[in-house]
């Protein structure tokens, strides 16, 4: 899937005065299903994270707490986005090199994933990744 595919995607808001309440539902809110789900926060300033690819994962990445941003490369078009809405999150297609960075104190980045956790499913060198892609 090309990059122009990774798009922000607005998730349910249900607002009122005690506070608000938003929910994701697989394949109804984001086209996969949720297998897996894992967060980051403690990041510390200056720190970057992610910094591989997919070859089939599926992910939402949202900001529960505070901000960063996520740089979205194909091998040339690359495109930033600055997350720090928890009623938004930036879906990631597979085949699509990430980094995060930017994060902001107190921030929290949670995503979901179409899978489990399987090593075998990363490109974790920036040249093999390119050298893929490029075929």
């Amino acid at each position: 899937m090309p990059i122009k595919d990774c798009k922000i995607i607005e998730l349910p808001k249900i607002s009122e005065p005690r506070g608000n309440l938003t929910f994701i539902e697989g394949n109804r809110h984001i086209p996969f299903d949720i297998r897996r789900v894992y967060y980051l926060y403690d990041v510390p300033g200056g720190a970057e994270r992610g910094g591989h690819a997919h070859k089939a994962l599926n992910q939402l990445i949202v900001a529960m707490s505070g901000s960063f941003d996520v740089i979205l490369d194909e091998g040339g078009e690359k495109k930033r986005f600055h997350l720090n809405r928890s009623y938004q999150g930036l879906y990631v297609c597979p085949m699509i090199w990430r980094e995060l960075d930017n994060f902001s104190s107190g921030s929290v980045c949670m995503v979901l994933a179409s899978n489990i956790y399987e090593e075998s499913d990363y490109y974790r060198d920036y040249n093999e990744y390119l050298a893929v892609i490029k075929k």
